[in-house]
Order: C-alpha cells, then structure tokens, then sequence
C-alpha cells in the first residue's frame, strides 16, 4: 500500500497516472487514481481548474483531454496532471529523472 514519506507527506494528495509516461496521451486509455490520507471515497475531481462532476471516486478512466487534480478532506489538492489529445508525441517515464540516468524514450503516433 501507500505510505507517506514523512508527516509533512501526510498531507499531500498524489495523483497516479497509469500507463506511467508522460506526457499522457488520451488514446492510452489513462486511469487516475488519487491517493493520500485524506478519506476515501470522498475525493473531489477538478478539470481545468474547475470542480468537476465526477466525484466520490477514487479512480477512473479519463474520457475528455484536460490538466486533472483531485483532493480529499484534510489534505492539499495534488499536483495537476495534463491529458493530450495529441496524435504524436515523445514520452518519457512518469518518475523522477537525474542527470545521467538512462532513460527509455517512446514516440508515439
């Protein structure tokens, strides 16, 4: 499961975003899952920058291109996570890159 690093973590709602590369890509069927302390179950979704309709989820597959963000009671709203509708595009991992690590490179069409 999901453990917070450290207490100021606890805090923090993350957004996971699966298949993991980035830039997500609509046609790869993405699932967003929103994770954290706060209760499950009573997430809220935002879609540019608004509150969206699709609440009370804590997963779902994206159907509409869009920047998503998703927060629970008693947490912070999690990091924005952009969806292209793009028809080509060069992905990389979705993780924490350093300078000199390999890294896989995906071109998408």
């Amino acid at each position: 499961g999901w453990c917070p690093l450290s207490p100021a973590d606890a805090q923090t709602t993350q957004l996971l975003v699966e298949p993991p590369w980035t830039p997500a890509v609509l046609w790869d069927r993405v699932t967003l899952t929103c994770q954290g302390s706060g209760t499950p179950g009573a997430t809220i979704w935002y879609k540019d920058g608004k509150r969206w309709w699709q609440e009370r989820r804590d997963q779902f597959i994206v159907t509409e291109s869009g920047t998503y963000e998703c927060d629970r009671p008693g947490t912070r709203l999690s990091p924005s996570v952009s969806i292209l509708n793009a028809r080509l595009v060069l992905q990389v991992p979705a993780q924490a890159l350093l300078q000199g690590d390999t890294v896989a490179l995906r071109c998408r069409v």
